[in-house]
């Protein structure tokens, strides 16, 4: 008399720690670029300490401005911001967009998109 599916069998067990090495593989894949690149000087500012003030578009290149600490700073898309890898994707009028990079409930590596929105009239 069979009650259910043998939870030990071989098969069901390899496909299991298949499915875990390759989600593992490409979790380092997405943070591995990020661990070896030269951190640069505005990742070690937390976002919410950082107020879009500003953009402006420098020979066609669009440029924000942040507000951090009473200093003002320009950044592009390509530059990091934020402690969580927040690579700089798009600058509009009144938002920068970023892709970071952050660990889920379960310690896996996952890309997330978030915004800093422009602060008018906020000291």
């Amino acid at each position: 008399m069979e009650l259910g599916a043998d939870p030990f069998n071989e098969i069901k067990l390899t496909q299991a720690l298949r499915k875990d090495s390759t989600q593992m593989a490409s979790n380092a894949a997405l943070i591995a670029p990020e661990m070896t690149r030269r951190k640069e000087p505005l990742e070690a500012y937390p976002l919410d300490s950082m107020a879009m003030v500003g953009s402006l578009d420098k020979k066609d290149v669009p440029t924000a401005l942040l507000r951090i600490n009473g200093l003002i700073y320009p950044v592009r898309i390509g530059n990091y911001i934020g402690q969580n890898y927040g690579k700089i994707i798009r600058i509009s009028e009144n938002t920068i967009q970023l892709r970071e990079i952050v660990q889920d409930a379960t310690g896996d590596w996952v890309e997330r998109t978030t915004s800093l929105d422009l602060q008018e009239g906020k000291k």
